[in-house]
C-alpha cells in the first residue's frame, strides 16, 4: 500500500480508504506509519488487556485494542474530510457509548493507554501525549517495557498531569475505573528480555 503521491495532509477520508493492510495514524494530517508491535508489547498488552477486561465484565465502560481508530477532535456534524487526527492508541476504554460509531471512538476517551517502544517512545510521550492532553483524555497512561515502570497522568485543569509512577511490583490504581487495580508484577513478569 501507498500513500496517495504529493499530498501534504491527509483526513479520516483517506485513512478509511487505505483499507487494513498497513496500520497508521493521523496526527494533524501528517500519516504515521506504525510498526508491528514486538513479542513482548503484544504480552504486556495481552496481560493488560485481560485485567482491564475481568473488571469491566458486566459494566457500561468498554475496552478497545489495537487497532482502534480514536478520531480526538471529531465534533457532531464533521465530515471524514474535516478529520484530520486519528490516533490508535495500545488500550483504549471508553465510557460514554455515544462516543461510539462504527469507525471507533469519536471524541476523548476516558482512558489511553500507550505502551512504549524503541520506534514510538519520543512520538507517544510528546506528540501524542500533546494531542491527548489538548483533547482531553481524562487519563494517561505510559507503560514502559525496557524500564517495567506504569506513569499514570490525569488531567487537572486541562493539563494531564504526573499523578503516579508504578514499578514492576506495585499494584496500579485505575483513577477513571472506581475499584480497578492492576497487578503489575503479571504485567512484567519474566520481562527480561531485551527490546530490539
Amino acid at each position: 500500500m501507498a500513500l496517495p503521491a504529493k499530498k501534504k495532509t491527509y483526513t479520516f477520508a483517506d485513512y478509511m480508504a487505505w483499507g487494513e493492510d498497513e496500520r497508521m495514524e493521523l496526527l494533524e494530517g501528517e500519516a504515521v506509519l506504525l510498526a508491528a508491535p514486538s513479542r513482548l508489547h503484544q504480552r504486556i498488552s495481552v496481560e493488560l488487556s485481560r485485567q482491564l477486561a475481568n473488571f469491566l465484565e458486566g459494566k457500561k465502560c468498554q475496552l478497545y485494542t489495537a487497532p482502534f481508530a480514536v478520531r480526538l477532535f471529531e465534533k457532531e456534524g464533521d465530515l471524514p474530510e474535516d478529520v484530520e487526527t486519528v490516533v490508535e492508541p495500545d488500550l483504549t476504554v471508553v465510557c460514554d457509548p455515544k462516543k461510539l460509531d462504527r469507525y471507533g471512538c469519536k471524541g476523548a476517551p476516558e482512558l489511553v493507554l500507550e505502551i512504549l517502544s524503541p520506534s514510538s517512545a519520543r512520538r507517544d510521550r510528546l506528540v501524542k501525549f500533546g494531542l491527548y492532553q489538548r483533547a482531553g483524555v481524562g487519563e494517561l497512561w505510559l507503560v514502559s517495557p525496557e524500564e517495567r515502570t506504569v506513569q499514570v497522568f490525569l488531567l487537572e485543569e486541562g493539563i494531564l498531569t504526573l499523578r503516579e509512577v508504578y514499578g514492576a511490583g506495585d499494584i496500579a490504581k485505575v483513577n477513571t475505573l472506581e475499584g480497578c487495580f492492576i497487578q503489575l508484577d503479571k504485567v512484567f513478569r519474566q520481562n527480561k528480555e531485551v527490546l530490539p
